[in-house]
């Protein structure tokens, strides 16, 4: 029968104190045929009751092998005999069947020394899953944007499990699942933008262009989006994306400072520019109204001149006193 495994079957095992006291009784009454059989008894009977102190003796551990411990946000998948029995995700110290196994393909195994050497335990009390926020820092990584500009991105995934079950048996390791499908979706949202406005070359910029660098939040909410439709199927849930590096890459990087500080300075001399001609303007108008000097058109200009080349000049000029007519 095959298995849907988006629909959890969450289980409410027995307590784990009636799997305590049943070894507990088990190991007692072992314990008193065994000491019976040997002070009170021989022959056939002396046999009998050796052998049924040994077996409850054995038995005892069996309920023992059943006891589980699930914390608060752990959940426990068990597997028995290859198929999926339930999901514990409650709190609390449980018995299941003994015979069960939990399954978490994340689960590193607690290395146990032996005669000088390592061996990995299998024990099933050390694959719970995890039910906690957790965050991925991503490695930054080198991908092209809109205009094929390689730049360096890096990203934090804010992300949690929410179907153990889905997280457990849909993919095979969903902690290294969820980092391919990140580097997948920055790759694959990167592309759509421009690194900043006016990248192009061509000089316009549009206000309402979305930018990697401009529009951070927008582009980190575009990313969770796509990166939760990825991982849907894994039963994550992810809970926030957020740039931590945008940078060009390191190749492109010399000429991209060069082509801002160009801008740069274009758009200062273009206010300088504005300034000066407005100042130039207001300059003439006061002559002008005040009576202070009548100029013609021929020395108009050259006043203008002057003035520009006073104002818009990187250095301080060198004034020149005339002692004689302007005429």
């Amino acid at each position: 029968m095959k298995v849907d495994f988006s629909e959890e079957k969450e289980i409410a095992p027995a307590s784990g104190r009636l799997g305590v006291l049943i070894s507990l009784v088990l190991l007692a009454a072992g314990l008193i045929l065994t000491i019976s059989s040997a002070l009170l008894l021989n022959g056939v009977a002396f046999g009998i009751f050796l052998t049924f102190g040994i077996l409850l003796l054995c038995i005892c551990i069996v309920p023992v092998m059943g006891l589980r411990v699930v914390a608060p946000k752990e959940a426990l998948v068990l597997v028995l005999f290859g198929s999926y029995y339930g999901t514990i995700r409650k709190e609390g110290f449980y018995l299941v069947n003994p015979f069960c196994t939990a399954v978490n393909p994340t689960a590193k195994n607690a290395p146990v020394s032996v005669s000088g050497g390592n061996i990995q335990l299998g024990a099933s009390f050390n694959k719970k899953v995890s039910l906690k926020t957790m965050t991925l820092n991503n490695d930054k990584q080198k991908v092209n944007d809109q205009l094929g500009n390689p730049v360096i991105v890096g990203a934090v995934v804010i992300w949690r499990v929410e179907n153990p079950t889905k997280a457990v048996f849909a993919v095979n390791n969903y902690k290294t699942f969820l980092s391919i499908q990140c580097d997948a979706v920055i790759r694959n949202v990167a592309r759509l933008y421009a690194y900043d406005v006016g990248d192009d070359g061509s000089g316009e910029t549009d206000a309402d262009e979305k930018t990697l660098r401009g529009s951070t939040r927008e582009v980190a909410e575009r990313m969770r989006h796509e990166l939760q439709e990825r991982v849907n199927e894994a039963g994550l849930l992810v809970s926030d994306v957020q740039i931590t590096h945008l940078s060009y890459a390191p190749e492109i990087a010399s000429a991209m400072l060069q082509r801002q500080q160009a801008v740069a300075i274009i758009a200062a001399r273009q206010k300088i520019v504005e300034g000066a001609v407005g100042m130039v303007e207001m300059a003439l108008d006061k002559l002008s109204d005040n009576d202070v000097v009548e100029l013609d058109e021929e020395r108009k200009a050259a006043m203008v001149s002057n003035l520009l080349v006073v104002l818009c000049g990187n250095k301080d000029a060198q004034p020149i006193v005339n002692s004689g007519s302007i005429y």
